[in-house]
C-alpha cells in the first residue's frame, strides 16, 4: 500500500519534465530565425545581381525616407507658422481699452508683396509686437533679414523712414518672410472709415504677413505625394523585385522543405534589411543639417526653420520607423509564393500586349481632343482624365510600335546576314514588356517636363499686359494711391520729388463720365498733350499718355487742375511722371515720409506681383516634380541594369558561336536602344501636341521647343546608354562563361 505521498510523487516528475524542456526548444526556434536571416544575408552577398539589388534598396530606402520626413518638415514647419502667426495677431478692442494702434498695408520689392505693418503705441510700457526688443520711434521702421536681402537693390532701409534693426525670428512666421514694422514721424489722426485698428496688445489669431499667401497644408503634402511620394513608391517596387527569378526559385525551396511564409519572409528581410536600413538611416544626415541651420530649399528660396524641425524629433524619428517599415513590408508582400508553388512576381516580359491598353490611350486621346467641346467643370475633368489615360497607357502604345519595327529589323537582319540585328529584333517581339517597363519613365519625364513649362509660362492677360507695358515705359508713370492724400500731401509731395517729375490728379469716380486726367499746363505738355481749361478727350500725346488709355480706359480726358489739386477719397489717384526712368525708389521714399499706406506702382504692377506669386508656386510643384522625375529615371535605370542582368546570361553562349564581341553591341543595340529611341520620338510628338493643344484651349501660354528638344535629346541620350551598358555587361559575361549542364 502506499501512501499519498508516493503516488503523487511520479506525477510530480512528469509535471516538470516539459518545464525543463521549454527552455532548448526556445533556443533551436530562436537559432532557427537567426539561421534563416543569416541565409538570405549570404543570399543577398552571392545571388546574380547581388551589388545591384543593394543598391537599388539602399537608394529606393533613402527615397521613402526621404518622402517621409520631407511630410514631417511640412507639418512642423506649419505647425510652428500658426503658432508665431498667431502670437504678432492683435488683440483688437476699443479706444478706451487700446495701448496701440495697428495698420497693415502691402508693398512690394522685385515684383514679390510683402507686408507693412504701422503701429503707434498709445500707453507707455505698452508690450511692443512679438520680434521686437523695442517699439520703433517715430519715423523708425524695423526689417524682417529676408526684406533687407532683397529690398537691397531698391533701398529699402529708407523707403519708409529711419532703419533701426531687424526683426528677430520669434516675430516671423519664417526665416524668410518679407515683413516691416513702421511707426508713422507723427501721430496719425484717425478718422471713421480708417484702416487703423485699436489694439490691447498681441496674441490673436488675425492672418498677416506670408500668412495670407499660404496654401493649406493638405495641399502641400497632396503634391508631394502625388509628385514625389508616388514616385519613390515606385522606385521601391522596382528595387525589390530585381532580380526577382533567383528568389522564387529559393522560395520554392523552402516551400518544398516545409517552410511557411514566415519563414520565406525571414530569409527576405536577411537579405534586404541591409541596404534598406544603411539608405533609412542616411537621411539623418540632411535632417541634422536642418536642425542646425535655417536651410533654404531651391528653387522656391523659402527658409526653414531650424527650431520647429527641432521641436518635431519625436515625429522625425516615428517617420524613419515607419519608412523602414514600409520598405520590408514591400520586401515580403511582394515575394509572396502561392500554395501551389507558383510566384507572385511578374511571370515574364513575353506577354502580349492587351489590345484595350491601345484602344484605351486612343480613347484618352479623344477625349482630350474633345474636351475643348465643353465648358467649366465637365470640360476640365474631360481634359484630366483623358490626360491620365493617355499617358498612362502611351508606354504600351510605343511598345507596340516598337514590337512592329522589330518584326522588320529582324527581317532585314536575316536578310543582310546581320545576327545582331536578327536577335534584336526577334528579342524585341518576344519580350515587348521590357519596352513597356524602361519606357514608362521617359513617357512620364518627358510629358511632365513639357506641362510644367506650360504652366509656368501662364501669366494672364493682365499680367501680358503688364509685362509689356513695362517694357515700353519701365517706371516713366507712377500710381500714387491712399485715402490720405490731402492737398497739403499733394504740395508737399510735389516739392520733395525729384527735379522735373510731374505730379497729375487722376479721378476714376463712376460719377465721372470717364476718367479726368488733372495737372499743371507744365505738366501736361511734358505728355504731348494741351492745356484744356475744361475737360475735353485727350488728343495726341506721347506713348506714355497711351500706356495711361490702355489701362484707364480710350476715352482720357485732360484738364487743367485748379489752384489747388484735389482727390477723390475712394477713386482719385496721382499719376507721378519722372523726368527720367529709375527714379521710382526716390518717388516712394518723397510719399512714404508724407502719407501712411500709400501704394506706389508701376502700370499694371499688381498683376505682375499676382503673377509673380503664382510662379512662386509653380516652384514648388517644379521641386515635388523634378524629384519625382528624378526617381522615376532612377526607377527606370535600375529597370534596365535589371534586365542587363537577364540579357548577359543569355547572350554569352554566343561568344563560342560567334567568337566576336560585336553580336553583343548589336543585340543589345537593336533590342534596348533602337525601341527606346522610337518610344522617345512618339512621346515627344504626343507632349509637344498635348502643350500645344492646352494653349490654343486656355489662349494662354507658350511652348518652349527648346525645353522639349532638350528633354528628348537627354531621354535619347538615356536610351545608347542603355544600350552601351547592356553590350559591356554582355561581353563581361561572355568572358567568364563556362558551359553547364543545365
Amino acid at each position: 500500500m502506499t501512501t499519498s505521498d508516493e503516488r503523487t510523487q511520479p506525477r510530480k516528475q512528469v509535471q516538470k519534465q516539459p518545464q525543463h524542456s521549454s527552455v532548448p526548444q526556445r533556443r533551436r526556434g530562436g537559432r532557427l530565425w537567426w539561421q534563416l536571416i543569416r541565409i538570405g544575408f549570404a543570399a543577398g552577398r552571392g545571388a546574380p545581381g547581388d551589388r545591384l539589388r543593394f543598391w537599388a534598396l539602399f537608394v529606393a530606402a533613402a527615397a521613402v525616407a526621404f518622402v517621409a520626413l520631407g511630410v514631417v518638415v511640412a507639418v512642423a514647419t506649419y505647425d510652428g507658422r500658426e503658432a508665431r502667426s498667431e502670437a504678432r495677431g492683435p488683440i483688437i478692442t476699443d479706444r478706451q481699452h487700446a495701448v496701440a494702434l495697428w495698420r497693415e498695408a502691402f508693398d512690394a520689392v522685385g515684383e514679390v508683396q510683402h507686408t507693412v505693418i504701422y503701429v503707434e503705441p498709445l500707453r507707455p510700457g505698452a508690450q511692443p509686437p512679438p520680434g521686437l526688443a523695442r517699439w520703433p520711434s517715430p519715423g523708425e521702421v524695423m526689417l524682417s533679414p529676408e526684406l533687407v536681402r532683397e529690398g537691397h537693390q531698391e533701398q529699402i532701409t529708407s523707403r519708409y523712414g529711419r532703419f533701426a534693426g531687424t526683426i528677430d525670428k520669434a516675430g516671423l512666421v519664417s526665416p524668410s518672410e518679407r515683413l516691416a514694422y513702421v511707426r508713422p514721424g507723427q501721430v496719425p489722426d484717425v478718422r471713421e472709415g480708417d484702416s487703423w485698428w485699436y489694439a490691447r496688445g498681441f496674441g490673436q489669431a488675425f492672418p498677416t504677413g506670408e500668412v495670407l499667401y499660404s496654401r493649406p497644408l493638405a495641399q502641400v503634402l497632396l503634391a508631394l505625394g502625388a509628385l514625389t511620394g508616388l514616385s519613390a513608391l515606385s522606385l521601391l517596387v522596382v528595387a525589390v523585385r530585381v532580380g526577382s527569378r533567383t528568389r522564387d526559385r529559393r522560395s520554392g525551396l523552402l516551400q518544398a522543405l516545409g517552410g511557411s511564409w514566415r519563414h520565406r519572409a525571414t530569409v527576405n528581410l536577411g537579405e534586404a534589411g541591409v541596404p534598406v536600413m544603411a539608405g533609412t538611416v542616411l537621411m539623418i544626415i540632411p535632417m541634422l543639417a536642418a536642425w542646425s541651420v535655417d536651410l533654404r530649399i531651391p528653387p522656391t528660396g523659402y527658409l526653414l526653420d531650424s527650431d520647429d524641425l527641432r521641436s518635431a524629433w519625436p515625429m522625425t524619428v516615428t517617420a524613419l520607423f515607419l519608412s523602414f517599415g514600409i520598405c520590408l513590408s514591400a520586401v515580403v508582400l511582394l515575394h509572396r509564393v502561392e500554395r501551389n508553388g507558383k510566384a507572385t512576381r511578374p511571370q515574364t516580359f513575353s506577354s502580349p500586349i492587351p489590345r484595350w491598353r491601345l484602344y484605351g490611350c486612343g480613347s484618352g486621346i479623344a477625349v482630350v481632343a474633345l474636351s475643348q467641346y465643353f465648358r467649366g467643370t465637365p470640360g476640365l475633368l474631360a481634359f484630366v482624365g483623358g490626360t491620365v489615360a493617355m499617358w498612362a497607357l502611351l508606354p504600351s502604345v510605343t511598345a507596340a510600335a516598337g514590337r512592329a519595327l522589330g518584326k522588320r529589323f529582324a527581317a532585314q537582319g536575316f536578310r543582310a546576314g546581320r545576327p545582331g540585328q536578327l536577335i534584336g529584333g526577334r528579342w524585341t517581339v518576344a519580350y515587348p514588356g521590357v519596352v513597356v517597363r524602361l519606357a514608362i519613365a521617359m513617357v512620364i519625364g518627358l510629358g511632365l517636363v513639357c506641362q510644367l513649362q506650360v504652366w509656368n509660362s501662364r501669366l494672364g492677360e493682365k499680367a501680358a499686359a503688364a509685362r509689356a507695358s513695362e517694357a515700353r515705359v519701365g517706371d516713366g508713370v507712377l500710381s500714387v494711391r491712399s485715402r490720405e492724400i490731402t492737398p497739403t500731401a499733394i504740395r508737399n509731395l510735389s516739392r520733395s520729388l525729384p527735379v522735373k517729375t510731374q505730379v497729375l490728379a487722376l479721378n476714376t469716380s463712376p460719377e465721372q463720365p470717364t476718367p479726368l486726367l488733372q495737372g499743371s499746363c507744365g505738366a501736361l505738355r511734358s505728355l504731348g498733350l494741351g492745356c484744356p481749361a475744361a475737360p475735353e478727350a485727350a488728343s495726341g500725346g506721347d506713348r506714355r499718355v497711351d500706356e495711361i488709355r490702355s489701362w484707364y480706359g480710350p476715352s482720357l480726358r485732360v484738364q487743367v487742375a485748379p489752384a489747388e489739386m484735389r482727390l477723390d477719397r475712394l477713386y482719385g489717384e496721382l499719376v507721378v511722371i519722372p523726368g527720367t526712368t529709375g527714379h521710382k525708389a526716390d518717388v516712394e521714399k518723397a510719399a512714404y515720409a508724407l502719407v501712411s499706406g500709400v501704394n506706389v506702382e508701376t502700370l499694371g504692377e499688381t498683376w505682375l506681383v499676382g503673377a509673380a506669386g503664382k510662379a512662386r508656386l509653380n516652384n514648388w510643384i517644379l521641386l515635388f516634380g523634378s524629384l519625382g522625375l528624378a526617381l522615376l529615371l532612377l526607377a527606370g535605370s535600375v529597370s534596365a541594369a535589371a534586365e542587363f542582368v537577364r540579357v548577359r546570361h543569355v547572350l554569352a553562349p554566343l561568344a563560342v558561336l560567334t567568337g566576336s564581341h560585336g553580336v553583343f553591341r548589336s543585340v543589345a543595340l537593336w533590342h534596348l536602344t533602337v525601341p527606346l529611341l522610337i518610344a522617345t520620338g512618339i512621346t515627344a510628338a504626343v507632349s509637344a501636341w498635348h502643350s500645344l493643344f492646352f494653349i490654343a484651349v486656355v489662349q494662354e501660354g507658350s511652348f518652349s521647343w527648346s525645353v522639349l528638344a532638350a528633354a528628348t535629346a537627354g531621354c535619347a541620350v538615356l536610351a545608347v546608354v542603355v544600350g552601351v551598358l547592356g553590350g559591356r555587361t554582355a561581353i563581361r559575361a561572355a568572358e567568364h562563361w563556362r558551359p553547364t549542364a543545365d
